[in-house]
């Protein structure tokens, strides 16, 4: 008896255990399905003017959609990417200078490796896009290759500091004027992990394996006493 009740207790407790971490995860995936439908509102809330904002925050105005006239200056930096029908190349972050007299950076979109010596200078352009600060950059990425010239991360503060610039990104979604081949990647949630579904099946499993190894326990034992 003393065996039986020593493996029931085993077999209960890691199956309370397993479970509960998959009723958490559950919870979890309720709780970023709804952070994602907030970001994906926002991302699609009507744009506002850019040049009625008089410091976009990084925190206020994250994902807000703005428009905004003027013209690239021919500046532009280069960030390591890729693109799964184009192949691997750069999203081009360009300096432009909006009409009220601002340099921001403007994130352009994606241009393949072809597309790198193709000079691209100043142009006039009205876009809707959204602000962003992304977070691609973290304590592993290299700086900015001195040689090439090339970034490895979109870091608003470093870029913005090197070209001189205000801290504001946008993000093109749309452009009217001469795109110069460069293919808007519009803001999305898709950078956004949302892995708890898959993690609360993997607790549910466990927790059903180890419910069978537990009645398989069980039985080894009455066995033996039989």
């Amino acid at each position: 008896m003393r065996r039986y009740l020593s493996a029931l207790i085993l077999g209960a407790g890691g199956v309370a255990i397993l479970m509960s971490l998959g009723i958490w995860q559950v919870r979890r995936l309720t709780w970023k399905e709804g952070v994602i439908a907030a970001i994906e509102a926002r991302i699609g809330d009507e744009p506002v003017p850019l040049s009625g904002m008089t410091s976009p925050d990084p925190d206020d105005d994250l994902y807000r959609p703005v428009t905004v006239a003027g013209r690239t200056t021919g500046e532009e930096i280069l960030v390591l990417s890729g693109q799964r029908e184009l192949g691997p190349g750069f999203r081009v972050i360009a300096v432009f200078e909006a009409e009220d007299g601002r340099r921001i950076l403007l994130d352009r979109g994606f241009i393949p490796e072809s597309g790198r010596a193709i000079p691209r200078p100043g142009v006039q352009l009205s876009v809707t896009g959204n602000l962003l600060w992304p977070d691609d950059a973290d304590r592993f990425t290299p700086p900015p290759d001195e040689k090439t010239g090339l970034w490895f991360a979109r870091d608003v503060a470093a870029m913005s500091k090197s070209v001189k610039t205000l801290p504001v990104l946008v993000v093109v979604r749309t452009e009217e004027g001469n795109a110069q081949g460069i293919v808007p990647v519009p803001v999305d949630t898709s950078h956004i992990p949302n892995d708890h579904r898959n993690y609360a099946i993997t607790w549910f499993s466990l927790a059903a394996v180890w419910a069978g190894m537990t009645a398989f326990l069980l039985w080894r034992i009455r066995q033996r006493k039989i």
